[in-house]
Order: structure tokens, then C-alpha cells, then sequence
């Protein structure tokens, strides 16, 4: 039933997109007031991560200490420039991501990882609870080297500890940034406008050790 939804579309088979950058982007975050499409303050680090839908994904992390602000987007497809009904349609290969810009100063990326592990459940495949499809998939964009390496020694971390818990292999997909693309103004910050909208988030109740590893806690 669900097959085609759940199959990554071949690259030659995939939309057009668009060359053009024309989606508009917010001035102002509609939480906290700053910026979304940058520049950001000196210090700040972007980090990109798909956790099921961006609504809620979103949330968990303007919510978080440190973070200057946050947008809802796409990656890790083949489309260029693509829209949220493209997206839906699965033939752009791009999940639903959240760009989170923190303030290396008051928080760190290792924090940011916690709480991606620990607000969705990672070992889904092409889903996120009753959210299915490829646009829905567990992913870590690294922008860095350095964050590659730790997402994914995170990810190791995690699985030691899901694996304990009865849980099966972690499927987030962890590789660098090719792309972000901002999704529709209606999208940004929206249940901050919507605050009763859906939102699918719920994590398996695991603690991700990253950051106390080294204490044996």
C-alpha cells in the first residue's frame, strides 16, 4: 500500500525543480524575532536535521537553550528549488528538514544531536509514526567535517542504548549538506502562528548519553 511512498525516487527520474531562488523567506523569526535567512551573529552554527514533519521538529528546537533561530526546509534530494506539494508528491527525493542556527557560545552542536536522537524515533525507515513517505525520513545534514564525525559517533552512542531497549537499527540517513532549500512562508515557525496545529513528534523515551559518554552515566 504504502510502496511507492516509501521508495527514494531514482535521480534521473526525478522533478525539475527550478533554478530560480524565488521563495520568500520571512524577515523575522515568528517566535523571537531574529533573522532567519542570516547573517547571524558571529559565533553562530548551522545545523540541519530531519526528524518527521518540520512543524513539530522545528519547535523542539527554537525551544531549546541557545538556539538564535530556526527555519523549516528540504534536503538530501535531487529537485532544485522545490515545493511542498512537489515534496508530498515523493518524486524529489528531499525530506522535510529543519535548519537550526545556535550560538556556539551558549550551547554546543552535541546538544543539538540530543535533542534530534531523543525526539523522534530514528529506527523508522521512510516514516515518522503515522507521517509516510521518503519526505519523512530520519537525516542529518553535517555542514562541517566535524560535525560528521560526531553525528554520526552519536548515532553509535544511540543505538547502544536502543539496542538495549528492544529497539532495531537506527535508519537516519547522516551524510553533508548538499542543498538547503526554505519551505513556503506558511511553513515557518508554525505552530508558533498554530499552536494547536499537528504535530506528529514523539520520541521513544531513550536518553542519548552524547555529552555524558565520557562520564559513564
Amino acid at each position: 500500500m504504502f510502496g511507492k511512498k516509501t521508495q527514494m525516487v531514482d535521480p534521473a527520474d526525478a522533478l525539475p525543480g527550478r533554478t530560480d531562488r524565488s521563495m520568500r523567506v520571512p524577515d523575522t523569526h515568528f517566535v523571537n524575532g531574529n533573522t532567519i535567512a542570516g547573517p547571524w551573529p558571529e559565533g553562530c552554527e548551522v545545523a540541519v536535521f530531519g526528524m518527521g514533519c518540520f512543524w513539530g521538529a522545528e519547535r523542539k528546537f527554537w525551544q531549546a537553550d541557545g538556539v538564535f533561530t530556526s527555519a523549516a526546509g528540504y534536503a538530501g534530494g535531487y529537485t532544485p528549488n522545490p515545493t511542498y506539494e512537489e515534496v508530498c508528491s515523493g518524486q524529489t527525493g528531499h525530506t522535510e528538514v529543519v535548519l537550526v542556527v545556535f550560538d556556539t557560545a551558549k550551547t554546543t552542536y552535541e546538544a543539538m544531536l540530543k535533542v534530534f536522537w531523543e525526539n523522534h524515533d530514528p529506527t523508522q525507515g521512510m516514516r515518522q509514526g503515522n507521517d509516510i513517505g521518503t519526505q519523512y525520513r530520519s537525516a542529518v545534514y553535517a555542514t562541517s567535517p566535524a560535525q560528521l564525525e560526531t553525528a554520526i559517533s552519536s548515532k553509535d552512542m544511540f543505538q547502544e542504548r536502543l539496542t538495549a531497549k528492544g529497539y532495531g537499527a537506527i535508519t537516519t540517513e547522516i551524510g553533508p549538506i548538499d542543498a538547503f532549500y526554505f519551505a513556503e512562508p506558511y511553513h515557518q515557525q508554525y505552530l508558533g502562528k498554530n499552536p494547536n496545529g499537528y504535530c506528529g513528534m514523539g520520541g521513544t523515551g531513550v536518553s542519548c548519553p552524547i555529552g555524558v559518554a565520557s562520564t559513564g552515566t
